[in-house]
């Protein structure tokens, strides 16, 4: 297609019902009101009426639709967009030659053969995709402008429409309204939608200033998100943040059960349009990830083996920690939920019992592949009535539990014994259809079926298919994608740039800066710093990017301040290169640790530091004799030479940390005479605090440990703090010895006898 979609939209209004829209499909009129021909049939069929409720039309077409028609609906993964580069897996692993672009800005038509994270796949262009493999689900992450993204969405709905049965594509994103690193898998993209501070950021402004922050967040994700045509969102994260070591921390609102689940009361009918789920002009929210990640086995992520259990070694922790913000979630009814990769543990855990007070038998299967805690647990009991959509790779990668089990049986096993309806990772529906038809061919009458694995969960049966992509069908229905599917790419690209997103935005970022340290230095005004020289410097674990970091840093201070913003610095300027002769140091600090998809060969450090010696691990995550060399802060200790330098000149020093993690403070604040923290915090936002611009008010989402003394891993695997509890719960189980005269344990303290646990924040 070469032109836009847009520029062939018709519209056809109805008094009092949904706007029509359509490129090719035929509509039709009964009395005063017009249809659109979704089926095919050129009548008013149950499918076609709009007056229908949405279930009523998702089961009349699931009866329509071929079994090829509604395996192609079973999966969802990610896809090219146009003249955009390949989504982040496939680009950073694949033969980049192999994929060729197509600079247009249309639907790329170009064949893909190559390996991603999640497995080898050959792709066809985007119209095969469409029309032969009826694939309807797509995860999109490339990091477009609005109009150009809408566009693509067109024009994926007007290649759908082309086909006998009209079914629109359904593109899901990762959130898009946080700012933050561009990273594959968790920040796909960012800085084109009205940016806040990091999910964690939103939690420290509720914590301290209320849910107005939260209500325009949800707010403007709602708006952004359905002008431009994005109607399904993977976001956003009940996970309680127990085990500080999970890399997954910077996506979660922190560690309190309750602050988690008043969050999601917020958000969630703002999204989705109603308490009661999605509406025509509603984004369909995923919430993730069931039944809580956040209770790791010393940090280890189960993107990998090593993380491949969820633990629950406190006695109820299930039941008091992790369930209570997803059952909030489901009593506002979200359209899906996304179980983690995670299998739950028998043997390392304490009796955990379900919402009748019966213990779980902890079924040692992957939760998307887990009866008793999505079927049993999460549909039975808590009374989740959407459908479930897997994490990526569970089929190819992250199979835990089912590793016995061949593709084509895992995928009959997520949809028969799991209850999964939607399975991510790569299009597999050549899996599903031989998964079908050796249920009709009698296939383990000459084949082996798996030890401890019933014949009947590796099969396929139409009836499971059906329910699951019923289940799917329900929410484009209800969230109006066959009547009303395309949008406008000028209004889409208009709403993103809304001035007053952006401001409120803005004034989020202000509100999350937490100030932990304050002996005076804070507010740092222009009467302090008459006179003075300041020397300002960005610290990250990458090098080039700290250095252009810090060349940001001196000229928003220079403009900020009323300086000129010339890269020569002359006699007049109060910034300095050299901390020698600085009366103030501005130290800002981006410290990172670990890798997505890897383990490290230690468990996750959390100090700041650079080329620290750790103990190594063995496969089973126990540390072991051999030691490696870990740097989470490049440079981290120049800081205390630059602290020694100023200070002893009666100097003072400011630093300002980014907490991606719940970063250990003591390599730092006893450097440093005013700290604050941010969560992926504009720059700008941390200076409007820390000159005296704004009041703090942001208090911290979760407890910072103390080091690593109680982080600290036995020889049996097991942690000096639980890694099921949260921090501020911790104290309740470490050994009495490690507490202070206060009976705490866990929380780091500072100078001033502060403790950095959940709620603390200094203010002025």
């Amino acid at each position: 297609m070469a032109k836009k979609a847009s520029d062939h939209i018709t519209c056809y209004k109805n008094q009092q019902g949904p706007l029509i829209t359509t490129v090719t499909r035929g509509v039709f009129t009964e009395g005063e009101l017009t249809f659109k021909d979704i089926d095919g049939t050129g009548r008013l069929s149950a499918v076609n009426d709009w007056r229908n409720p949405p279930k009523v039309r998702a089961e009349a077409y699931v009866k329509e639709l071929t079994l090829e028609e509604k395996a192609g609906q079973l999966f969802i993964s990610d896809w090219r967009m146009g003249k955009y580069p390949p989504a982040g897996a496939a680009a950073a692993i694949s033969d980049p030659h192999q994929v060729v672009l197509d600079e247009s800005g249309t639907l790329d038509e170009a064949e893909y053969h190559g390996r991603t994270i999640f497995g080898q796949q050959d792709l066809p262009g985007t119209t095969t995709l469409i029309k032969e493999w009826f694939a309807r689900h797509l995860i999109l992450r490339a990091n477009a402008t609005p109009d150009d993204m809408t566009d693509f969405l067109n024009q994926l709905h007007a290649v759908a429409e082309e086909c006998p049965r009209f079914v629109p594509v359904c593109a899901a994103s990762n959130s898009r309204n946080e700012n933050g690193e561009a990273v594959f898998g968790m920040n796909d993209a960012a800085g084109v939608f009205p940016a806040w501070p990091g999910t964690l950021g939103i939690a420290a402004a509720a914590l301290g200033s209320g849910m107005e922050t939260v209500q325009q967040f949800a707010d403007a994700v709602r708006a952004t998100w359905d002008a431009a045509g994005l109607k399904k969102g993977y976001m956003y994260m009940a996970d309680v943040m127990s085990d500080p070591r999970w890399q997954r921390t910077f996506g979660t609102f922190g560690e309190d059960p309750q602050l988690i689940s008043r969050i999601l009361k917020e958000i969630m009918p703002r999204i989705q349009g109603s308490e009661d789920g999605v509406t025509l002009d509603g984004v369909a929210m995923t919430i993730k990830h069931f039944p809580g990640g956040g209770a790791r086995e010393n940090g280890f992520d189960p993107h990998y083996k090593e993380g491949q259990w969820n633990i629950y070694a406190t006695e109820g922790s299930l039941q008091k920690y992790h369930l209570p913000p997803f059952q909030a979630a489901v009593d506002l009814h979200p359209s899906s939920v996304m179980p983690y990769y995670a299998k739950p543990s028998a043997d390392k855990s304490g009796v955990q019992k379900d919402k009748n007070g019966r213990p779980l038998n902890m079924e040692p299967y992957g939760f998307a592949y887990n009866k008793e805690f999505i079927q049993d647990l999460l549909r039975d009991q808590m009374g989740f009535d959407g459908y479930i959509n897997s994490d990526t790779g569970i089929i190819h990668n992250m199979c835990w539990g089912v590793e016995a089990l061949d593709k084509p049986e895992r995928v009959a096993f997520a949809l028969n014994h799991g209850g999964a309806d939607l399975i991510s990772g790569l299009f597999d529906h050549e899996y599903a259809l031989e998964a079908y038809h050796r249920g009709k061919n009698g296939y383990y009458q000459s084949h082996k079926v798996p030890e401890g694995f019933e014949a009947e969960d590796l099969v396929l049966t139409e009836e499971a298919i059906d329910r699951a992509v019923c289940r799917t069908l329900t929410e484009m229905f209800a969230l109006g994608m066959f009547e009303n599917p395309y949008r406008s790419p000028q209004n889409a690209k208009t709403v993103a740039e809304d001035k007053t997103l952006w401001n409120q935005a803005m004034d989020g970022h202000r509100k999350s800066v937490v100030v932990l340290k304050n002996d005076g230095v804070l507010p740092l005004t222009k009467e302090k710093l008459a006179g003075k020289k300041v020397y300002a410097e960005v610290f990250a674990k990458n090098e080039e990017r700290a250095r252009q970091r810090t060349d940001d840093l001196r000229e928003l201070l220079k403009k900020m301040l009323g300086q000129k913003t010339s890269q020569e610095f002359s006699q007049e300027d109060f910034l300095t290169d050299s901390p020698e002769e600085a009366d103030y140091a501005l130290l800002m600090l981006y410290p990172s640790s670990g890798e997505y998809f890897s383990a490290t060969k230690g468990l996750l450090e959390l100090d700041i530091c650079e080329n620290k010696t750790v103990f190594d691990v063995d496969d089973q995550g126990i540390p072991v004799s051999e030691t490696h060399k870990e740097t989470t802060l490049s440079g981290a200790s120049r800081i205390e030479e630059i602290s020694r330098s100023i200070r002893a000149r009666g100097g003072k020093v400011i630093g300002a940390v980014n907490f991606t993690l719940a970063w250990q403070m003591g390599r730092v604040e006893p450097l440093t005479d005013g700290l604050v923290g941010g969560f992926d915090t504009y720059p700008q936002a941390v200076l409007d605090v820390i000159l005296g611009r704004f009041k703090p008010a942001g208090k911290l989402p979760f407890t910072l440990p103390r080091g690593d003394e109680v982080l600290a891993v036995d020889e049996n695997g097991v942690c000096a703090s639980p890694n099921d509890v949260p921090g501020y719960d911790k104290d309740k189980y470490v050994a009495e010895e490690m507490k202070d005269e206060n009976k705490k344990a866990y929380a780091y303290r500072d100078k001033a006898g502060n403790y950095y646990e959940l709620g603390f924040g200094l203010s002025y």
